[in-house]
């Protein structure tokens, strides 16, 4: 259907379009003509993707003679292929409709390790080794040797890319990351590096989020971005812990020890250019005298990684003395290691600010603040004279290297933390050195300073006005969703007691409390008895999940449940769990019905979703607060509290009710499909944790559900579950449609819409 918008047409590939969409495109075309950023939640299961992308990409086209780019972020690959599946759905529609005018380029890019086609480099395990192999075949230098001896293996992908030079290009398109292998194979070019030359030229650029706030990342791809750019943040509730992972740095021992190693290796290269080509070395050593940290521009292979601090915060200046020569660098370096091993033997948690903790590897190592900011462009660049391709190796002493250009560089909104065990495991001793950023605001700054509109987006984005406090912007357009629906499919309950009458909850006083694990275990048996096909249970911690399952197992409770369903369980191993996730849904479907145990703020609880039968009931057994003695979790929440004003108590909620409605919302994945939540604690009956859910979750969430013991929670379960047996009308009767057409569009102009909305 087609339908305009103001002074839009907007295309939209499907028949009907939900209320919700409708509104949502209007608010978001509304901070697309302010130029400005906004904030929208909108519940899962809404098209909120389809919505995004046919209203951009068709105010794109209203405005030919100012294109606007869109760059989408998502936090995993699996939803980057669901958002330009939608997307090539949607482009098929505008081609349609408009003819070839309506042509776009849109490319998935991810890493080599999901882009390469090259068989010998694809068959390292892991990424990094991947980007080290890819670097073997590919570097200039490898490139100059293998011109002069053919024995020198190169890959023929990326050779062939260089000789069709301007040549190799894109067609318009919309490219999965299947789609850019095969078209890479067929022509014989590099897929991934063909992405990234393309990434500068497509309307549309499906990427990671790291690719955008992670700087070392960022100031490689994303840097030709240009300003007319709309950014989307997809699922962007945990935004701000992704802002401060980007900039923290943790140090072990075995960080140490690896670090060492590289110098050693990196020492023996020294004496061997020395002896074979000084000229190098002399040739890198005037370079920085004269105050280029890098030559020139380096080739698209050579390039590394970007310097891990802020592009506005590095220095343009020329790189201190005593680190000019590379035998100099490296006694620098050693120094670092010997104080840094120092800080490690410890007996008690210290903390120190960036500020102090400079001055002490001044007064101690004698290395200033100045010398610590330029370490990573130094190491990058004697990476490059030494002519280093096995980057993967050299890991240890660039995590160093990133510790100490971040301690230079910052000196607030940071806290180096040093604990000598971890205080689960208190007598295996594991020291570790951690620079933690507690700022969210300083990684995601440069991005809403350079483009013109940024739209943080997710279905759990409750209380909205705490995220331009913790990302510190002012969006021009704020709003949150509910969702229209014609019957009732939503049950959340609260559960505050069990049928004994005795109070349920994960306090840390009360959880290991046996009668609290017999009323969970006996909530759980009560609802296997009468809830079809699928239910997940979420646990806050895997050690709280290790602990009730082996209660329940001893006192067979667990056998009891096993009679009604089959028990799969997460763990914290990838592979594991994927296997146990596919035979969970394998039992689903045979109609053997299934539990799966898993853990809020886990795998499962961020990316995976239990739509239909494979979930009818969602139990989230206790609240999932942070583990509150953690060191860095404090030190971040005074940082808060003296920086923005968010209180402690208010933001440890905050981030346990966004955990909690995550995975309650894994549920309900459409309209047509139906659902119950159990939020199986006392403390979720209390006002101030209840009205920090997503809007969407409360409005559904009726007085008498509350306050409930398990046997009334089995008697309302019975009934919703008799309700939704009911044949329904999908559009919705009277005066409230839930499904709109071309023309009910077309009859309600503006009037009636806001009528129907609110």
């Amino acid at each position: 259907m087609k339908f305009q918008i103001e002074d839009v047409t907007v295309y939209f590939p499907y028949d009907h379009i939900y209320p919700e969409q409708y509104s949502y495109m209007i608010e978001l075309k509304r901070a697309l003509d302010a130029k400005g950023h906004c904030l929208l939640e909108m519940p899962t299961g809404t098209g909120k993707t389809i919505a995004l992308l046919s209203l951009i990409t068709s105010y794109s086209l209203s405005k030919p003679q100012s294109p606007i780019k869109l760059i989408y972020c998502t936090r995993t690959v699996h939803e980057m292929e669901k958002t330009l599946a939608e997307l090539k759905l949607l482009h098929d529609y505008q081609i349609k409709h408009l003819g070839p005018q309506a042509r776009i380029l849109a490319i998935g890019l991810s890493s080599r390790k999901n882009l390469c086609v090259n068989p010998t480099v694809l068959a390292a395990e892991n990424r990094d080794s991947v980007d080290a192999g890819c670097r073997k075949l590919t570097a200039s230098w490898v490139r100059a040797m293998a011109a002069e001896n053919p024995n020198v293996p190169t890959c023929p992908f990326f050779e062939n890319y260089e000789k069709a030079a301007s040549a190799a290009v894109l067609p318009p398109g919309v490219y999965t990351l299947q789609d850019l292998r095969v078209f890479g194979k067929e022509k014989g070019w590099c897929p991934y590096f063909l992405a990234r030359h393309m990434v500068q030229f497509a309307n549309v650029v499906v990427y990671s989020y790291q690719y955008l706030l992670d700087p070392k990342v960022a100031g490689i791809i994303s840097k030709e971005m240009q300003k007319e750019s709309v950014v989307v943040f997809d699922e962007a509730h945990n935004i701000d812990n992704v802002c401060i992972e980007a900039l923290s740095v943790s140090v072990r021992r075995q960080t140490l020890e690896g670090a060492t190693r590289n110098l050693n290796r990196i020492s023996q290269e020294i004496d061997r250019f020395k002896a074979t080509d000084a000229s190098r070395l002399r040739a890198e050593y005037n370079r920085l005298v004269e105050g280029l940290a890098l030559r020139g521009n380096l080739p698209i292979t050579d390039n590394w990684l970007s310097n891990p601090a802020l592009p506005d915060d590095i220095l343009k200046e020329a790189v201190p003395g005593n680190i000019r020569r590379a035998e100099h660098f490296l006694h620098v370096l050693r120094r670092l290691l010997q104080y840094l091993r120092g800080r490690l033997e410890t007996e008690t948690v210290e903390k120190e600010s960036p500020v102090g903790f400079v001055a002490s590897v001044n007064s101690h190592a004698g290395i200033d603040q100045k010398t610590l900011k330029f370490c990573y462009d130094r190491l990058h660049s004697l990476m490059l004279t030494l002519e280093i391709t096995d980057t993967d190796e050299f890991l240890h002493i660039q995590t160093i290297c990133d510790f100490a250009t971040l301690v230079g560089t910052y000196s607030r909104g940071f806290s180096i933390i040093v604990e000598p065990f971890d205080e689960r495991m208190p007598h295996i001793p594991d020291p570790v050195l951690q620079l933690s950023c507690h700022d969210a605001s300083l990684a995601i700054k440069p991005v809403f300073d350079r483009f013109q509109s940024v739209v943080i987006t997710s279905g759990t984005l409750s209380p909205i006005d705490l995220y331009p406090r913790l990302l510190n912007f002012h969006p021009v357009v704020s709003r949150s969703f509910t969702m229209s629906l014609t019957r009732d499919c939503i049950c959340p309950m609260v559960l505050t007691r069990g049928s004994d009458q005795l109070p349920v909850s994960t306090k840390f006083d009360m959880r290991s409390d046996p009668g609290v694990v017999r009323n969970y275990g006996k909530l759980l048996l009560e609802m296997v008895s009468i809830v079809p096909d699928g239910i997940v249970c979420f646990f806050v911690s895997y050690s709280y999940m290790d602990g009730i399952i082996n209660t329940w197992n001893d006192t067979g409770i667990l056998k009891e449940i096993m009679q009604h369903k089959l028990v799969f369980i997460e763990t914290q191993d990838v592979v594991e769990t994927t296997l146990a996730m596919d035979n969970y849904r394998r039992a689903c479907d045979c109609g053997r019905g299934a539990v799966f145990f898993s853990v809020a703020r886990g795998k499962v609880a961020e990316g995976i979703d239990f739509d239909r039968h494979y979930g009818r009931l969602v139990i989230m057994f206790g609240v999932p607060f942070q583990y509150t003695l953690s060191k860095i979790l404090l030190a971040r929440l005074e940082y808060l509290r003296d920086t923005f004003q968010i209180k402690e108590g208010d933001f440890l909620t905050f981030d346990a009710l966004r955990q909690a409605a995550q995975c309650v919302g894994r549920v309900i994945r459409s309209k047509a499909d139906y659902g119950m939540m159990i939020f199986a604690d006392k403390r979720y009956s209390r006002h101030d944790k209840r009205s920090k859910l997503p809007s969407w979750i409360l409005s559904h969430l009726r007085d008498a559900n509350l306050n409930l013991s398990t046997d009334m929670a089995l008697h309302i379960a019975r009934e919703f579950l008799r309700k939704m047996a009911q044949p329904y009308d999908k559009t919705g009767g009277g005066d409230r449609k839930t499904l709109l057409s071309q023309e009910d569009l077309e009859k309600m102009g503006d009037g009636g819409m806001q009528e129907m909305l609110y």
